[in-house]
């Protein structure tokens, strides 16, 4: 189960960068606009922008728990340094690959 963690006003700082802007709440009607340089976007735009940002970050949970899962830098330059880089792809990243495949779907 995917968490949003795209809120709205995130959603439109993205949208709409260096714009000034108040928002009170979660509601569209708790948004001010301080703008004068950008015109202020319709809730629709701001729910939009959201969407996409949430399911680019939820394409990529397998890259998060890759790299929660990986050694460090220096374990894993340890071991390059003392078993090479065909056992270092094979005992230490392909593993993890597999049990995190990229979803190409």
């Amino acid at each position: 189960m995917n968490i949003t963690v795209i809120d709205k006003p995130k959603a439109l700082s993205i949208l709409k960068p260096n714009s000034k802007w108040v928002w009170r709440g979660d509601e569209y009607s708790g948004l001010e606009w301080l703008d004068e340089d950008q015109t202020k976007p319709t809730e629709q735009e701001i729910l939009d922008k959201q969407a996409e940002l949430q399911a680019d970050y939820d394409s990529k949970e397998y890259q998060r728990k890759r790299a929660a899962e990986y050694p460090s830098y220096g374990d894993q330059m340890d071991y390059i340094y003392h078993n090479g880089i065909d056992a270092w792809k094979t005992d230490m990243i392909d593993p993890i690959k597999a049990k995190y495949p990229k979803d190409n779907s």
